[in-house]
């Protein structure tokens, strides 16, 4: 609170009223970087380079007449104060708890564990994993190339197997945690991924994925939510429109920047464009470009482009992040935020996804998605659920504190009366 009434006090003391002017000055500039990312993503030619030079001009130009008029120190003073009053606030509001309730368990009998020697840059290699899983009695099975993932996680079961677990990236461990919830066996997640977002959420060390063996021998046991595009599960997200059409492109695993400069033109703003729709929980919006649909909610909007950010995983709840925006005066509107209508955020146990269609087309035809970065086509409309504690995961006892999600908007007042200390931090 201190940081905050600190962040409105530096301008108002450095510059008197003149700084009521800092605010419309700042905005402008942001609305015409967000015009000129819009030209330089959506368009070609002459007109993306014009974006990418607006983009890169109006911050630099609000600088400038920061600096002119001597309040560009008061301006970086503030907004670092008003950056540490946020900070402050979702900390004190977040439990740091991936899930309500920990049982105590005993060592499985015959663990079993799939490892993707590929994985992160050959992680299992690096770290000696297989040496170290069937030291702690793991039954280790290496996948290769054009194997049945699920297929061997079912022959697992069927051999007797009490425990399965993945080390691996997040889409080989949505595939086994599906056989495991299936057949309620209790699942372990080895962070051996390029960026294991699901191990980052149950409070692993993403640097030591050794360490998550320790929930062999001296483990809890907490129960999770899964998310399902139609028959899919995913363990975080799944995607659809922009992002999910470009990844599916052949030419974008060995090229990413340049196939996704080519493709974006024509998905953001040529005739074809398609637009998506979605049905969530009583509402409709439509004229969408992209849609992330998340197997629990992200904190913050922004977040999205970086998952792992979600401070529970049982809620029952699926986040929608919508994004639409088809033209210049929407692409200058997003730095309003929400109110913008750009980024729409919602909460849903279920949101059915469809392509918006003209009438007399009468099909319906299927959608690329990105299903924990793997891309998949299922046929539309897509609906997607939340299967509430659908997945018991094995964790260790001990392990690093699950990381503060930095998502929903400082509740102001609940902040003021906790400063007083006259409120609970807990979440209610």
């Amino acid at each position: 609170m201190i940081a905050l009434l600190g962040s409105v006090l530096v301008p108002l003391v450095a510059a008197g009223l003149r700084s009521l002017l800092w605010v419309p000055v700042g905005l402008a500039g942001l609305a015409l970087a967000a015009v000129g990312v819009w030209w330089a993503l959506a368009h070609t030619g002459p007109l993306r380079f014009l974006g990418v030079l607006l983009s890169v001009a109006a911050p630099v130009a609000v600088l400038a007449v920061y600096a002119a008029f001597d309040i560009l120190w008061p301006a970086a003073v503030s907004l670092a104060l008003w950056a540490l009053a946020v900070t402050a606030a979702r900390t004190a509001l977040t439990s740091g708890r991936t899930s309500s309730t920990e049982t105590a368990v005993t060592a499985p009998r015959a663990p079993w564990i799939l490892m993707n020697t590929r994985s992160g840059g050959g992680k299992v290699g690096r770290f000696h994993l297989v040496e170290k899983a069937r030291a702690a009695g793991c039954r280790v099975a290496l996948l290769e190339a054009g194997q049945d993932v699920a297929e061997l996680a079912r022959r697992a079961v069927a051999e007797g197997a009490d425990l399965l677990a993945v080390a691996g990236g997040d889409g080989t461990q949505a595939l086994v945690a599906e056989v495991a919830a299936r057949h309620d066996v209790p699942f372990a997640v080895i962070p051996a991924g390029t960026r294991n977002h699901f191990a980052l959420d149950l409070g692993l060390d993403r640097d030591d994925p050794a360490a998550a063996l320790e929930a062999l021998s001296d483990g809890v046991e907490i129960r999770v939510d899964l998310g399902f595009a139609a028959d899919r599960v995913f363990v975080n997200n799944a995607s659809f429109g922009t992002y999910a059409s470009v990844v599916v492109d052949p030419a974008y695993r060995d090229a990413k920047a340049r196939t996704t400069l080519r493709t974006l033109p024509g998905l953001l703003s040529g005739d074809g464009a398609p637009r998506l729709r979605t049905r969530a929980d009583g509402t409709d919006i439509d004229g969408l470009q992209a849609l992330l649909v998340s197997n629990n909610p992200y904190g913050r909007a922004v977040d999205a482009a970086h998952p792992g950010r979600r401070e529970r995983l049982d809620t029952g709840l699926l986040g929608l992040v919508c994004v639409r925006v088809a033209n210049t005066v929407q692409a200058a509107r997003v730095v309003r935020g929400s109110r913008s209508g750009g980024i729409v955020r919602l909460d849903a146990a279920e949101a059915v996804v469809d392509l918006v269609v003209e009438a007399d087309e009468g099909t319906h035809p299927e959608l690329p998605v990105g299903i924990d970065g793997e891309h998949v086509l299922l046929p539309s409309p897509v609906v997607c659920r939340s299967a509430p504690g659908a997945l018991r995961v094995r964790v260790p006892r001990h392990r690093p504190r699950a990381r503060r999600a930095r998502g929903a908007a400082a509740d102001w007042p609940r902040v003021a009366r906790l400063a007083l200390g006259r409120g609970s931090p807990a979440r209610r």
